[in-house]
């Protein structure tokens, strides 16, 4: 996965709590397991007036004009601002995959499903976890003013607002880690390939009847 540094991005304020993977992407776009492709597919039922189905021209179909993702305004948004327990229900990864895909990089909630949480590290978006007050005051702000954008520094762990001001947030290390190094649990095992091939030479080695095929 890509790593995660810094991102100045414009900021797409969706007013929900308790949204779920299914409305996220729904169940019926599951079938892939590309991890790309989902974008167009995001928040499905929220974003289009028909029902949506994999492999149909999205450019077709009829769109809500008052979801917040077809306002002309927050086009091209990087950050999603939301509300409480996002990412709830069912554990697909599809969810960060489809956010992910559509360009989302950083999501800001009062809280977060775990499982939805953990995945989001391991497919390069960044969940950043801040209280009620100051969430009711980023839609304010965000409502208020068109094209509005944050500064995120994941190194810092800092939030710069457009006046410069600035907010901190907590963040587990090794999550931290991960995202700046653009490596998941795999690919932190990988680059100890080396030692992992010594070991099992020597393992093989020792232990040769545990090598022997069976016939």
């Amino acid at each position: 996965m890509k790593k995660f540094t810094t991102l100045t991005g414009l900021v797409a304020p969706l007013d929900r709590s308790h949204v779920d993977t299914d409305a996220i992407i729904p169940k019926q776009f599951l079938k892939s397991i590309k991890r790309s492709g989902f974008g167009p597919n995001l928040f499905d039922e929220w974003r289009y007036l028909d029902h949506g189905e994999p492999g149909r021209d999205n450019s077709l179909r009829p769109l809500n004009e008052e979801f917040v993702l077809n306002q002309a305004r927050y086009a091209d948004a990087s950050i999603l601002l939301t509300r409480s327990n996002f990412g709830c229900g069912s554990s697909r990864e599809h969810a960060p995959w489809a956010l992910e895909d559509y360009g989302f990089k950083v999501i800001l909630a009062e809280s977060f499903a775990d499982i939805f949480y953990s995945n989001c590290f391991k497919n390069g978006i960044l969940p950043i976890t801040l209280s009620a007050e100051q969430i009711e005051s980023l839609f304010n702000v965000v409502l208020s003013n068109p094209g509005y954008s944050l500064h995120v520094d994941l190194e810092k762990q800092l939030i710069r607002y457009p006046d410069d001001s600035e907010l901190s947030f907590d963040l587990d290390p090794y999550r931290k880690e991960c995202l700046l190094d653009g490596l998941d649990e795999i690919g932190q095992t990988l680059n100890h390939a080396e030692e992992i091939r010594s070991f099992e030479a020597k393992h093989q080695n020792n232990y040769p009847w545990l090598f022997k095929e069976v016939k």
